[in-house]
């Protein structure tokens, strides 16, 4: 059986509060509001029931997050896309800024089981001043199971309309991609964390973050498969292979956590549902 899904999140500025609705359909909803930083930032957690998706399977996120507000999006766990039998799994995320308004994207990492047809997709679109940080993690198979991505297809599109796009197909039988030191290197596990502003980053702030991003990643057991680049004036990002999910996830967060402060003078509040 499969399941389709839809998820429509809008968020707005009441006062000093960010306020939020949803409305759902099938299995994909969020949990309860949460202020662990006080009124101004909503931090939602973003739950899907059946536990993984499978072929056939259709998940819509659209995200709306209105001016002046703030909103922190995550999953408590990782999307899991399982094997298929032939039709496509497939999950899609609509993000839309209007001005002057923050989010931040950091869903846990993906896992792309061995024999899976997935499609995942994040597409966002920022107006002037707003801006947004958010990171992608994929695992192909389950590495610290000893369970490797020897069949199946994964297609990953991360797009900022007429700004940046990243679009490929990563097959199990691709050996030139996963292997050689111009694809993937036998890492098996890649990130990207971005930081994205609707009007041109002054070119201090953009320093700042690259330099913080390479400060992070120095000392850091990933450092000679991290790296850090602008490709335009409102975009910076931090780019990391792997072996294993949580060395990747820890730069990814250290970054994050750096930028926070950085950009935008926030200190460290990690979501509550990354430590249970």
């Amino acid at each position: 059986m499969s399941w389709e899904g839809r998820l429509q999140l809008r968020y707005a500025r009441d006062g000093d509060r960010t306020v939020a609705h949803d409305r759902h359909e099938g299995p994909l909803r969020v949990l309860q509001s949460l202020y662990p930083e006080g009124g101004a930032i909503c931090h939602h957690v973003l739950v899907h029931p059946p536990g993984g998706i499978v072929g056939g399977d259709r998940l819509q996120v659209d995200v709306q997050v209105g001016e002046g507000a703030h909103a922190l999006i995550t999953t408590p766990g990782a999307t899991r896309f399982y094997r298929s039998a032939g039709e496509p799994a497939t999950q899609h995320a609509h993000l839309h800024l209007a001005a002057q308004s923050r989010l931040e994207w950091l869903p846990l990492e993906t896992l792309a089981y061995s024999g899976c047809a997935a499609e995942n997709s994040v597409r966002f679109e920022l107006a002037a001043g707003a801006q947004m940080m958010g990171w992608d993690l994929l695992a192909l198979g389950l590495p610290a199971a000893d369970q490797p991505f020897v069949r199946g297809h994964y297609l990953q599109a991360l797009e900022w309309p007429g700004r940046w796009l990243e679009r490929g197909r990563i097959d199990a039988q691709d050996h030139l991609l996963l292997d050689s030191p111009l694809g993937l290197a036998g890492q098996r596990v890649c990130g990207t964390l971005w930081f994205a502003s609707g009007s041109a980053l002054e070119r201090e702030l953009r320093e700042a973050l690259l330099d913080g991003a390479r400060a992070c990643a120095a000392p850091h057991a990933l450092a000679r498969l991290a790296g850090a680049t602008s490709p335009n004036e409102g975009l910076v990002l931090l780019r990391v292979l792997a072996a294993r999910v949580e060395p990747a996830m820890d730069l990814l967060r250290q970054v994050w956590l750096h930028w926070r402060e950085q950009a935008w003078g926030l200190t460290a509040a990690a979501p509550r549902v990354w430590r249970t």
